[in-house]
């Protein structure tokens, strides 16, 4: 394994001590993704011409699908593209309210630069460009601040032309957070941002600035995306890779509700197609009982329609270039080669590397992946999440810090209901495949 910085690494070991899917780092313990690297690739290189693109990705609880999406974001920030992923759930981001998942899109925006809440980062990006070129028009004296500011508008409202006949909003946001700025005046310059954030609650003497009135809108949040996407062309970001995580979770809703979110999920791959989103790639992620199940996208022919995907053959001569992605999940073979790769990276940064190798050995880690998927009732597809924490915090932790604790010796391993999720909890409890009631 090839060196990796302390800070990366301690961002991984600390979210599997958790846990939790790394947010960064993820090439590392990639495994089983490399077929579908140079299909993505290509896709990504189309979106980053001005075209736009669609995955859905299939997997049960724990096959990855949140890692692979992560995994995506983090290949594509390499390649200059803007990310943000989003957590669907009828609580707090409801699919059929798209405003509020354009303003978590917005929160979570990430850029090369900017692991988090990028837009300042983008807007500003995107003024500095437009003065660039107004300059070097040579048409307006770069000392003559008023008629720079004059121009850099002019500029963006020809810019923002599309945008504009779709949500006017917009563009007179963006003039009024450049002349607030310029101005100094930086409780106004937040408010504005925060609004072009879709963020609701925002005063109304910061509004009267732009000339704007209420909150962003579910209409008004595609026009907003379209614009945002503008911005990101324009300051150099080739496009926008949003994630739509656990979409699975609309099966839970009520009718009504559901119907609403798969027809505003309808809506944007429609757009998308029409080409109204160029530079943007979006990709969902859902089990198998969401796309072929009764209360899922098959209550909408549509849908269903535009994302069917053949899967009967066998799983290896799968196609990347698919609608869907089918993920197989892991094998207690897969659980072993990450949990190898885990403690090799673990080891980087012990204080007794030789120990680590030494007393967390290959053996030791696949005795372990069994065990651990011998705890959840052998069902190998749910255990890597226990698994990698068992791995870190229970073993390599302890390896590291004291010289005479030995796994094999000294850790019985011990799961208990309360760290576990509701499916792992079924799965440890059933005699029986048949028994496991998945959450979805």
């Amino acid at each position: 394994m090839s060196r990796v910085s302390p800070q990366r690494r301690l961002e991984i070991v600390d979210a599997l001590r958790r846990g939790t899917v790394p947010e960064r780092g993820l090439d590392v313990l990639a495994v089983g993704l490399d077929r579908f690297g140079p299909a993505l690739d290509a896709e990504l290189d189309q979106v980053a011409k001005g075209q736009a693109g669609f995955k859905a990705v299939r997997g049960e609880y724990g096959s990855g699908k949140t890692f692979l999406a992560r995994w995506l974001g983090e290949r594509a920030r390499s390649r200059g593209f803007a990310t943000s992923e989003v957590q669907v759930s009828e609580g707090e981001t409801p699919l059929h309210h798209l405003q509020t998942v354009y303003r978590r899109l917005v929160e979570r925006l990430a850029t090369p630069d900017v692991h988090g809440g990028a837009l300042r980062s983008v807007v500003d990006g995107w003024f500095f460009t437009l003065e660039e070129d107004v300059l070097a028009d040579e048409s307006v004296d770069e000392d003559d601040e008023e008629a720079l500011l004059a121009a850099t508008d002019a500029l963006a409202e020809r810019r923002l032309e599309a945008v504009t006949r779709q949500a006017p909003s917009f563009g007179a946001v963006l003039r009024a957070y450049r002349r607030a700025v310029a101005a100094d005046d930086a409780a106004t310059a937040e408010g504005l941002l925060a609004w072009l954030g879709g963020q609701p609650h925002v005063a109304a003497s910061v509004k009267r600035q732009a000339g704007i009135k209420g909150d962003l809108d579910h209409d008004g949040a595609l026009a907003f995306l379209a614009g945002l996407l503008t911005l990101l062309r324009d300051a150099g970001q080739p496009g926008l890779v949003l994630v739509l995580d656990e979409v699975e979770t609309l099966q839970r809703v009520r009718s009504d509700v559901r119907e609403r979110a798969l027809n505003a999920l309808r809506q944007l791959i429609d757009e998308i197609d029409a080409g109204r989103f160029p530079g943007l790639y979006l990709v969902i992620t859902g089990t198998p009982a969401f796309y072929d199940g009764p209360q899922g996208m098959q209550r909408l022919a549509p849908l269903a329609q535009r994302l069917h995907t053949d899967f009967t053959a066998e799983a290896r001569f799968d196609n990347p270039r698919a609608p869907q992605l089918r993920l197989q999940g892991f094998s207690v073979a897969s659980l072993q080669e990450i949990g190898q790769r885990v403690r090799d990276l673990y080891a980087q940064g012990a204080d007794a590397p030789s120990r680590i190798h030494e007393r967390v050995d290959d053996d030791y880690v696949k005795l372990l992946a069994e065990q651990v998927t011998g705890e959840l009732g052998q069902q190998v597809g749910i255990a890597p999440r226990v698994y990698l924490k068992k791995l870190v915090e229970a073993v390599l932790d302890r390896v590291d810090q004291f010289d005479d604790f030995h796994p094999r010796r000294d850790y019985p391993l011990t799961i208990t209901d309360a760290e576990l999720t509701e499916v792992e909890r079924n799965a440890r409890r059933a005699d029986s495949v048949d028994e496991i009631d998945l959450d979805v």
